[in-house]
């Protein structure tokens, strides 16, 4: 395979990765990780590089869209992106002292349930919390649209959601993943937003905890530019296409998707844990 073919390739990859990654809001890394290193070859260290660069181009791309439709709470966001940072800097520092073959089985765990808690039934009817509550003095409160109009709902649980966003900050800076997952399910379990809300947000985020994680991936010298070119460059329009694709898709479909994608993901990271690469 010369370059020209294996560049060619790994577009095509990452163009369905940025496609997946803003449909469900697990950012694309997921799936690019996974794929370069196990059909690709390549190095474990360079692809969590390129993954990187694919989760922000992936929160780029998207958050633009979600944010013209109406979708994403960028207050909510924001405040949220203060655990997410803080997360990937702890992670950046422990990620040479926690032993990766049990942080990647512990994860995997965490996905599986991830998938299970998605598919549990819970009412679409979100309420206003009452006025003394944290998301009320933080004016959290948001609308998102819907076939019968715009719909108010406000974040529950907010001290345990922050917390849950700062582990996924924490598993980004050790895996270089954007720990879209961590992020979707504390927004949509924990916090009970929207689905699509929870999806758009995590989209939103994801780029700016990848970024802190990516300095320093960067400064090891594991972001290869002929390895993460070809993936950026298909991964944007992926995740514009994904993001467009939103809007019409069924939430039931998006939390099906959204399961099956954490438990291929989880399956594939214990068998390269246990020596299948």
């Amino acid at each position: 395979m010369n370059v020209l073919e294996f560049s060619l390739l790994v577009w095509i990859g990452s163009f369905m990765a940025g496609f997946l990654g803003a449909l469900t809001g697990l950012g694309g890394g997921v799936v690019i990780v996974p794929l370069l290193t196990s059909v690709f070859g390549v190095d474990i260290r360079y692809a969590i590089g390129a993954s990187l660069v694919s989760v922000i181009a992936t929160s780029c791309a998207a958050a633009s869209s979600y944010i013209r439709q109406g979708y994403t709470h960028l207050r909510l966001g924001m405040f949220l992106e203060v655990a997410t940072t803080l997360g990937a800097i702890i992670g950046a520092l422990l990620a040479t002292v926690i032993p990766l073959k049990l942080l990647t089985l512990v994860l995997a765990i965490v996905l599986l349930y991830s998938a299970y808690l998605a598919q549990q039934p819970r009412s679409e009817e979100y309420s206003i919390a009452s006025d003394n509550s944290i998301a009320h003095h933080l004016k959290l409160n948001g609308t998102y649209p819907t076939p019968d109009g715009m719909r108010a709902y406000q974040p529950y649980s907010v001290p345990f959601g922050f917390g849950l966003m700062s582990l996924a900050g924490v598993l980004s800076g050790l895996l270089g993943i954007g720990s879209g997952a961590l992020k979707v399910l504390a927004m949509d379990q924990v916090m009970r937003l929207p689905f699509k809300v929870s999806t758009t947000t995590s989209s939103f985020t994801i780029g700016v905890t990848a970024a802190v994680s990516a300095g320093v991936y960067l400064a090891r010298g594991y972001i290869d530019p002929g390895l993460s070119m070809p993936v950026m460059l298909g991964v944007f329009p992926g995740a514009l296409l994904g993001a467009k694709a939103l809007a019409g898709t069924n939430v039931s479909v998006l939390r099906v998707v959204f399961s099956l994608v954490l438990v291929v993901m989880s399956f594939k990271m214990v068998y390269n844990t246990l020596g299948g690469i």
